[in-house]
């Protein structure tokens, strides 16, 4: 959970995206945009929310095992390496 004011400010951002993505979409099946057009937006939309995931998942584990008074060294370099194959995975 993003907790820093930057954070809030980042996450609250990518919402207000989506937020409009979806209201987008939504005036576009109303008026009968084609499939295509819709599923190009879906796929935007897909693409916002999972960075979004990835940016809340990233401050999850730093905030979780990254800050810990026992991490051990190197923590930083397993997050960061789980976080590429995360996003990797969720592109």
């Amino acid at each position: 959970m993003p907790h820093s004011p930057e954070e809030k400010k980042r996450v609250i951002t990518r919402l207000r995206r989506i937020r409009g993505q979806a209201e987008a979409l939504e005036r576009a099946v109303a008026a009968g945009t084609d499939c295509g057009s819709l599923l190009q937006q879906l796929a935007a939309m897909r693409g916002a929310a999972n960075g979004l995931m990835a940016e809340v998942l990233d401050s999850h584990l730093r905030e979780t095992f990254g800050q810990a008074q026992d991490a051990r060294p190197g923590m930083e370099a397993e997050i960061e390496q789980l976080m590429r194959l995360i996003r990797s995975y969720l592109k």
